[in-house]
């Protein structure tokens, strides 16, 4: 009798656990079907050549200019702006951008070319956890994310500190009637 009653709760066990299999891999393909689709809108959206450049926050339908970005500030951040659909390609924080201007003294010809008055443009998400660059630390000449207080080389988006690993992508700019104008897309795709 014992040895039918062992029989029987291991075929109850094994049935759940089958179950349960089936149930985990529901869950989880749902889950990366969500992921990949929003991964294909975020792609999808992307910053665009032509685009011009508007504030984040504050008035987003004004065009932003080189000369709206201060040397040694904190970063502007910066959405794309779609000419044609006369509207800001804020859908995926992974279109945000951080704008910093530095003195062309201190650039190199690579930099020059990439930048529009000395104003460069980076993906504002950290590579580290996907949290926003926001903050120039004038004393070390260096972005940085204060959630684990990554830090970027402006010039070239390398990391100067961890824990991220991965350099900031840049998007290249040139100017038009005194407008900030994205000249191509992102150098990486962006985000960790």
């Amino acid at each position: 009798m014992n040895d039918r009653k062992e029989e029987e709760t291991m075929h109850a066990v094994d049935t759940r656990r089958r179950l349960l299999l089936k149930a985990t891999g529901a869950s989880v393909a749902g889950c990366c079907a969500l992921q990949a689709g929003a991964a294909a809108a975020d792609e999808a959206q992307g910053v665009m050549k032509g685009d011009l450049l508007v504030a984040a926050k504050g008035d987003a339908a004004t065009p932003l200019k080189a000369e709206d970005i201060k040397a040694g500030a904190k970063p502007v951040l910066a959405w794309p702006y779609d000419l044609g659909q006369k509207a800001a390609r804020s859908d995926s924080r992974l279109n945000k951008l951080l704008l910093i201007r530095m003195d062309p003294a201190e650039m190199s010809d690579e930099m020059k070319q990439r930048s529009a008055g000395g104003v460069l443009a980076y993906s504002s998400i950290c590579t580290h956890q996907a949290c926003d660059v926001t903050e120039y630390v004038a004393a070390d000449k260096l972005l940085m994310c204060f959630c684990h207080f990554s830090k970027f080389n402006p010039g070239d988006g390398s990391v100067a500190k961890g824990p991220a690993t991965k350099s900031l992508p840049f998007v290249p700019l040139t100017e038009k009637d005194g407008l900030l104008v994205v000249a191509g897309g992102f150098s990486n795709k962006p985000g960790v």
